[in-house]
């Protein structure tokens, strides 16, 4: 951090305290050269995470229309709102801490998967027909086959 007085790089913290909304951290600090004060302000980065869809098109992700997606494969399910929203918490969670800035929709629909199952398995077969887009009614036997084999091991 340069000192906005003589320029110098060094400092050290004296003081750091949350701010009043609890978004950034004030720091005071003091110049190593020139010992004069002065306030830095921290706060988190955030960086948008775009989403690659499946034409190659990228749009911002946005939490709202995966929410959506899961509800409708739980509708009429022992699910929640609350193990819905923690399950689309952990969604965005794992998609942030990729550190990737641009993921696409198939790893997105592949962790939803992988959640539904261990919540609802009925949910999770909706939600794979449609996201794998299954054409007939043996893709569906195929998927439902795969998750017998799964339980059973």
């Amino acid at each position: 951090m340069k000192c906005p007085y003589c320029a110098c790089e060094e400092s050290k913290v004296i003081d750091s305290r949350p701010t009043d909304e609890y978004e950034r951290i004030r720091r005071r600090r003091e110049c190593i050269k020139c010992q004069k004060r002065f306030t830095t302000y921290e706060m988190i980065e955030n960086v948008p995470l775009m989403v690659i869809k499946k034409d190659k098109t990228r749009e911002s992700f946005e939490r709202q229309k995966l929410y959506n997606g899961l509800r409708r494969a739980c509708e009429k399910r022992p699910v929640s709102v609350g193990d819905l929203e923690m399950l689309v918490d952990d969604i965005e969670q794992t998609l942030h801490n990729s550190m990737e800035r641009e993921v696409p929709t198939e790893t997105i629909g592949q962790l939803a998967m992988d959640k539904l199952k261990l919540l609802d398995e009925v949910a999770y077969v909706r939600f794979a027909s449609v996201y794998r887009e299954f054409k007939d009614i043996h893709t569906f036997m195929d998927e439902l086959a795969l998750l017998l084999r799964e339980k059973k091991a």
